[in-house]
This record gives structure tokens, sequence and C-alpha cells, in this order.
């Protein structure tokens, strides 16, 4: 795909992505400080390095999920359950921050823990983007921070890189609460990803092309660790013919822990038959 030309005043390689994020999905709007101001602090808002330390910081973020899963089931829910909803919560959204671009306009940022903050109850993030990776020829190129690689097949890995770059701290301050090992936590990392664009392909109308390159930047081979396994897409047939398009997760999000009767439609759990009639229904 051709990248857009870049605008003289644009100073950022990712503001356009971003806006067209907020476009097709209003419930997260990104914003990049201006040079010299700080990521947000205070107010609901808490800071990437902030999860990734641990202690105070993530107990106040999980006593929003403790208190969700109270008033909307009626029950508590076990401390590893609170932590595995809460860490959803923000992994969903900062994928995004990096997959969105690269889906978009094949520019892939980096974003350290100490350079992201989320807004949770508002659904905002604040994102300050220092780096960049590129393909040869996008005018971002001669932007600060650019890094340009051969190929997309180099982007794909970048794309990898970054996500592991922000999540790995992230991982380690929600780690102690989870009752999981490393492999179960990159499988979660890797459902984040692939739903994540997946979802938002839809919202833009390029939905088949967001699975073919999830496909790509999971092949399911050892050049993607620590990720887990593929995309996992798959296809069902509904009861007209129709094509459903489906996946299996890698990982649990444990939500059968509240509701047994009712898991997700690409969990592991739920037979096809169920994932036929659930997704004709939703067509």
């Amino acid at each position: 795909m051709t990248v857009p030309a870049l605008l003289p005043t644009l100073a950022s390689p990712v503001a356009d992505a971003y806006a067209r994020l907020a476009e097709v999905f209003p419930g997260l709007r990104v914003r990049e400080p201006a040079e010299g101001e700080a990521v947000p602090r205070g107010a609901g808002w808490v800071g990437a390095d902030e999860l990734a330390a641990g202690g105070p910081a993530v107990d106040a973020f999980l006593a929003w999920d403790e208190a969700q899963v109270l008033r909307d089931y009626g029950q508590r829910a076990r401390p590893d359950v609170v932590a595995s909803f809460g860490l959803h919560r923000y992994a969903w959204p900062a994928c995004l921050l990096i997959t969105v671009p690269w889906f978009l306009h094949r520019r892939v940022p980096r974003l350290p823990v100490a350079d992201v903050a989320f807004q949770r109850t508002l659904g905002r993030m604040t994102v300050r983007v220092r780096t960049f990776a590129c393909l040869p020829g996008d005018p971002a190129a001669a932007l600060p921070g650019a890094r340009v690689v051969p190929d997309e097949e180099a982007l794909r890995a970048e794309v990898r890189a970054a996500v592991v770059e922000h999540l790995e701290p992230v991982l380690d301050g929600f780690g102690p609460r989870m009752r999981r090992g490393k492999r179960a936590l990159w499988g979660m990392v890797t459902d984040e990803v692939v739903e994540g664009l997946w979802y938002l392909g839809h919202l833009l109308g390029e939905e088949p092309r967001a699975m073919a390159e999830l496909e790509l930047l999971f092949p399911g081979t050892t050049a993607a660790r620590p990720y887990v396994g593929t995309a996992g897409f798959r296809e069902l047939t509904g009861p007209g013919g129709e094509s459903l398009p489906t996946r299996d997760r890698a990982s649990c999000c444990l939500f059968y822990t509240l509701r047994p009767e009712d898991t997700c439609v690409t969990c592991p759990r739920t037979c096809d038959a169920d994932r036929v009639r659930r997704l004709s229904a939703s067509a």
C-alpha cells in the first residue's frame, strides 16, 4: 500500500493514524503532548511505568475492575481473575497504539512505558513518540527519530518488538497477581494484538486485510517469540452457507469463572455449533 503524503506542518508520524482511530472508535482517543509537556499523572491518569512497577498503582487500577465485577455480576471475582481483567483493559488499547499506525501508514512507534499514560474512565491515552520505524520511500523518514527498515517483514519484526518493549514491563507489574506463567501471559498479549486490530479492521471496513496482516505477523514460528501460536483465524459455515470468520484464543480471559454458561465466542471452550449460532445471530 502507498503511504500518505506528509504535510509540511506534520510533526508526528502517528497523528493521522490516531485521529482515524478516534473517528471509528470514539471510545479511545490518543493525544501526543507538546514539546516539554509532561505525560499526565493524577486525576484518574496512571502511567504505564507506574503499572510496570506494581504495588499501589496496580492495586488502585484493579480496584476499578473489582468494583465493576461486583456491580455487574453481584459476586466477587478471584484476585487472579480481577488482575486478568485489568491487564486486558490496559493491554488491548495499548497494543492499538502500535498496530494502528502500522496497519494504516506502515509506521511503527516505539513506546517505552515512561512515555504512555492511560485514563481508563474517559478512554484517553497520552503518548510521546520519540522514535519509529518506517519503510523506504515513506516521507516520514525525514522526521526526527525515524529509522528506515528494508521491507515488510522487517517492519513486522518491529511491530512485535515494539509490543514486547512496552508490555513486558507491564506484565512484570501484573504478573504476581495473576497466577499464570510466562507462556500464558504472552498468550494473552498475542490475543490482545490480534483481537484489537481485527476489531479495528472491521470498523475501518478492512477486516479481510487485517486478518491477513495478522496471520503474517504471527506465523507461529520461533521468529515470533515470545508470542504464542498463530493468529488463530479459521472459517465456519453459517446456516445459509455464509462464511463466518472466527479464531481460537491463545489464552483464557477467565470470564467463565463468573458466568460458566457464557464463554467468549473465540474461547476454545466454545464449540463450533455455539459459535455458528451466536455469529449468525450477530450478523
